[in-house]
């Protein structure tokens, strides 16, 4: 199971450390990812990490504000928002990958369908 903290409200150019732990064993986690959903859009990816390696993934659209880090040995990974804009504003979920991605796919997009595991979310609103 997943669990998201850290949501909140923020004025824009504000900073937010989302957080997400993963109970139980996390040894078959190929990857680690961060996805939102905004009121009446679909949802998008924002950033992953592989769980060996460490090797990072982002949106365009949060690249360079956004860093995701993890610490295996706590089963965490966490996104640090940086230069938060009011079109940061969503509901971001928490998600764990056990399919791997293709090695042809772009960098800046993750797949959810490669994501078997989801936390309820956390909301974040950046206010203008």
């Amino acid at each position: 199971q997943l669990q998201a903290s850290g949501g909140g409200l923020v004025q824009a150019g504000g900073s937010l450390r989302l957080s997400c732990v993963a109970s139980g064993r996390a040894d078959n986690y190929y990857a680690m990812g961060w996805f939102r959903q905004a009121p009446g859009k679909e949802r998008e990816f924002v950033a992953a990490i592989y769980w060996s390696g460490g090797k990072s993934d982002y949106a365009d659209s949060v690249k360079g504000r956004f860093t995701i880090s993890r610490d295996n040995t706590k089963n965490m990974v966490y996104l640090q928002m940086n230069s938060l804009k009011p079109e940061d504003t969503a509901v971001y979920y928490c998600a764990a990958a056990t399919r791997k991605k293709g090695s042809r796919d772009p960098d800046n997009t993750w797949d959810p369908f490669l994501f078997t595991s989801w936390g309820p979310g956390t909301l974040v609103t950046v206010s203008s």
